[in-house]
């Protein structure tokens, strides 16, 4: 089994969460309770990973990252490197992919926390932030803690994405899924199935803890 190639799936997977709960938990609240007429055009662009091709997404990612781009040249200036190629670049391509993911479990749990609660404790002259700290937050905790995990899950599993960004470099962007594939093409088998029943079991037990959530009426995926 590829130990090093796990650790650094562990570590993607342990920093694009974190990511994603630090900016996607103030975008799930805008989707939530904003009532601007064009919010379906965010909540699109938010879902778009989950329908567009790994490769496509990696791609337009790779050339928006590229040495030549304004972001990559920021990047190269400040820092001297490179981001395709690099764990600095699958961690930003981690996180766009699995954004929904984090997104609209937590979105859809504060869409679900009773209004009228919101309300009373602004009526007692409790500040918004106050409030989204105080009784939003407290409320929606499993939703939360569910996106934390599918997240987590997620880019464990990613392959596409990754492979087009980081390439296949031991130690730095080989994750868990390219080494399967390395496996595979060296008919590696028996690594390949050790591999593989390590991606599953942490597979069945996050949809086993997630599922476990929904026997309690919380929804994974918001319904409009």
């Amino acid at each position: 089994m590829d130990w090093q190639a796990i650790w650094l799936s562990v570590r993607l997977s342990a920093f694009t969460t974190l990511i994603l709960l630090t900016a996607g938990i103030p975008l799930a609240a805008w989707l939530a309770f904003s009532r601007r007429r064009w919010k379906f055009l965010v909540e699109a662009v938010v879902a778009l990973p989950l329908v567009l091709p790994p490769t496509v997404l990696g791609f337009y990612i790779l050339m928006a990252i590229g040495p030549r781009s304004p972001l990559g040249g920021l990047y190269s200036k400040l820092t001297g490197g490179m981001l395709p190629f690099s764990f600095q670049g699958l961690l930003l391509a981690s996180s766009l992919y699995s954004l929904p993911f984090t997104v609209q479990p937590v979105a859809a749990s504060f869409a679900a926390v009773d209004r009228e609660l919101i309300e009373a404790s602004w009526c007692l002259g409790v500040s918004r932030f106050s409030t989204f700290r105080r009784v939003v937050m407290p409320l929606a905790r499993r939703g939360i803690a569910a996106g934390a995990i599918l997240s987590f899950a997620h880019t464990m599993g990613e392959f596409g994405v990754v492979l087009m960004v980081g390439g296949n470099i031991a130690g730095v962007t080989r994750t868990v899924s390219i080494s399967i594939y390395d496996q595979v093409q060296a008919l590696d088998y028996s690594a390949a199935t050790e591999t593989s029943l390590f991606l599953l079991g942490i597979s069945f037990i996050v949809l086993a803890f997630t599922y476990s959530f929904q026997r309690r009426g919380w929804s994974v995926w918001p319904m409009s």
